[in-house]
């Protein structure tokens, strides 16, 4: 069964932009957001918060492309290392801290975290990860990991919360926060989607297959599907297309087919279909469930 959360959020200067303190009612991690013009002020106001152990995301953009971009940490004084970070690392202009109210978190939980959260956004995928390696997983008894994986999974939520979606996987994947995890990527390691309770898609167009998962976000094209070889010239989408082959999240196979590389999200049903056919197409037409019907002709027959 699935459970509600409850999450209490101050703005310190009353504006959404401002200084965030956040916190999951009845548990003991606290969370503060602040921009980068603000850090000053955190020392001052939240010194208790932030003068402890902790780990905290430094988030900011890639200046070539404006894709953002997180540097994930972890330290004994979270305060001391923000102020070096403020002397010396450009590219941020938010910082995420996470910290406990019991005081309870120990070294060797905080590089635990530090390690847990680096592994999930590189699944993820959805911001550029500023970490120059991956820190090793450590080991911790077996009441403290599950402790850290409860603590984790407020960390997931907060983040969400605060306008950051980089810890969530675009579709639900089974036992992200659970699974072992192994110090090297093995094929028997890999997360697998579970598709239950979202509508599974498919579009077959001029002899393009590709598959989708429709969620709250968007549309999700799964790793397989195809795309065409040959684009209409100056469409809508041309510039998103190009830089996914730039990015390499679409590339030919051994066959000479242009495919996806990995599960991939798109905003809008319309802008996925049209990157895949090659022109600006509505996707609410064009994407169908197994009986054949519509997004189109689903909605409103929900709807009746």
């Amino acid at each position: 069964m699935i459970l509600g959360k409850s999450i209490r959020i101050y703005l310190k200067e009353g504006s959404v932009t401002g200084i965030k303190f956040a916190e999951v009612v009845n548990q003991t991690i606290q969370s503060l957001s602040c921009p980068r013009t603000k850090i000053s002020e955190l020392n001052k106001h939240f010194s208790k918060e932030i003068n402890t152990q902790g780990v905290y995301f430094l988030i900011g953009f890639e200046e070539e492309t404006g894709k953002q971009i997180v540097y994930i940490g972890e330290a004994e004084n979270v305060w001391d290392r923000l102020k070096n970070h403020d002397s010396k690392k450009d590219f941020w202009n938010e910082v995420i801290v996470f910290t406990s109210k019991d005081d309870n978190l120990t070294k060797s939980h905080i590089k635990y975290l530090e390690s847990r959260i680096v592994e999930i956004a590189n699944v993820t995928k959805r911001y550029g990860l500023k970490n120059g390696n991956n820190p090793t997983l450590n080991s911790l008894p077996l009441p403290d990991k599950d402790a850290m994986e409860e603590f984790l999974s407020n960390i997931k939520i907060l983040t969400g919360t605060l306008g950051h979606k980089f810890l969530e996987n675009p579709i639900a994947f089974r036992n992200i926060f659970e699974i072992e995890t192994p110090t090297t990527t093995t094929a028997e390691n890999k997360i697998i989607p579970d598709t239950k309770g979202k509508l599974e898609l498919n579009m077959s167009v001029s002899g393009i297959q590709a598959s989708a998962i429709q969620t709250n976000e968007g549309l999700v094209v799964l790793e397989g599907s195809q795309t065409s070889k040959n684009p209409t010239k100056n469409y809508g989408y041309g510039a998103l297309r190009d830089n996914l082959l730039a990015e390499g999240v679409i590339k030919p196979n051994s066959n000479g087919e242009l495919v996806f590389t990995r599960n991939y999200l798109f905003n809008s049903v319309s802008a996925a279909a049209a990157v895949i056919l090659g022109y600006s197409v509505n996707g609410r037409n064009v994407w169908k469930n197994s009986y054949g019907k519509s997004i189109k002709e689903i909605e409103k027959s929900e709807l009746k």
